[in-house]
């Protein structure tokens, strides 16, 4: 098999804010908005990588899910517990410095970890875990 990894998804709350982290404080592209009011799905992905990407969803809007699951899920994005994502850079200072700069939720400064990676760690406006590794 040949697979890649084309998208992934987080839940968003609020989609200008989450255009606004994600476009201006990452400086991901938005590659596509689509639908109107809280109900917009909303592609972004890095710069130079158009292959990979993640999709900003409203939560919770499939018709399959319950409304206890849409409670819970709701209640986790609140929590900040629901969903996270692991990104990579070479300068992790100086994007743990830029981040921070645009007033994005700090949860972790740059640390060595126990387990051989450096990282630091923000929340997105949804509440959304953003780790950052730094490649070595």
């Amino acid at each position: 098999m040949d697979l890649t990894i084309h998208t992934s998804a987080l839940p968003h709350d609020d989609p200008d804010a989450a255009v606004a982290f994600y476009r201006d404080i990452l400086g991901f592209e938005v590659r596509s908005d689509v639908g109107h009011g809280m109900m917009r799905w909303i592609t972004v992905g890095p710069v130079g990588q158009p292959g990979t990407s993640i999709l900003l969803a409203p939560p919770a809007v499939d018709p399959g899910v319950t409304e206890d699951e849409r409670r819970t899920i709701l209640d986790m994005m609140a929590k900040g517990t629901y969903g996270w994502i692991l990104l990579a850079t070479r300068d992790l200072d100086g994007t743990f410095e830029k981040l921070q700069a645009g007033d994005a939720e700090v949860v972790q400064e740059p640390t060595e970890q126990p387990y051989g990676i450096r990282d630091c760690a923000f929340r997105d406006p949804a509440g959304n875990l953003v780790r950052i590794q730094e490649l070595r």
